[in-house]
């Protein structure tokens, strides 16, 4: 009976550890950007994360893809309301995401913090 008990046990711990590397990166989800009342949201494409607007002017276009995981990403933002391509950054920290658009070689970032949805 103790065999059974701890090899059930056993299982139940490999079944948890499984799941965990399955889990959904910080960065997926639904985020609302604050300044213009617009939902966005991240999702897995290949290696990387691609940020799509859901609503607003844009709905439906990309925002760019960023690689990474935990709390720090790096990629591409595109700033749809002026047509440019940025090198960005995003720090995920619980329910906020700072998403920073950056030229020079990331010495000069504007971003804003964008909460989860």
């Amino acid at each position: 009976m103790k065999k059974f008990l701890a090899g059930g046990a056993m299982a139940i711990a490999l079944s948890v550890s499984s799941i965990a590397a399955y889990a959904a990166e910080p960065i997926e989800g639904t985020w609302l950007r604050p300044s213009t009342s617009t939902l966005l949201k991240y999702s897995k494409r290949g290696g990387q994360f691609c940020g799509t607007v859901l609503t607003g002017e844009h709905k439906g276009k990309s925002i760019g893809c960023m690689s990474g995981s935990g709390a720090d990403y790096e990629g591409k933002v595109i700033a749809l309301d002026e047509g440019k391509t940025y090198s960005g950054k995003a720090k995920i920290n619980g329910n906020t995401m700072k998403l920073s658009g950056c030229v020079l070689g990331g010495m000069i970032c504007k971003g804003e913090n964008w909460k989860r949805q």
